[in-house]
């Protein structure tokens, strides 16, 4: 299976994951105030444990690096996911 191409789908906030052109999974997103609030992450039965998820999360994570923005993780799956990565811990102001 080939890596997820993943892009920022800003008009529906969503970060999307597709593999060889197929929507793999997607990551809702809320920018206020200047902070990223990652909201939910779903992938799709089928794309489950091939790293799509994972995949998701360093996107918004490297998006709001470059955009100089703090990250609220709402979501439980980018929860576990930044307190497994400590590199990411400066991002992340909030972990509801």
């Amino acid at each position: 299976m080939t890596a997820p191409a993943i892009s920022d789908n800003a008009a529906a906030g969503r970060y999307e994951a597709a593999i060889d052109g197929e929507l793999a999974g997607w990551m809702e997103y809320v920018v206020k105030h200047g902070r990223l609030a990652l909201v939910h992450t779903e992938v799709l039965p089928q794309y489950e444990g091939t790293g799509v998820g994972s995949g998701l999360v360093r996107f918004a994570l490297d998006q709001a690096r470059r955009r100089e923005m703090h990250v609220i993780a709402i979501c439980p799956f980018v929860r576990s996911y930044v307190e497994g990565h400590s590199e990411t811990h400066d991002l992340v102001v909030g972990m509801t």
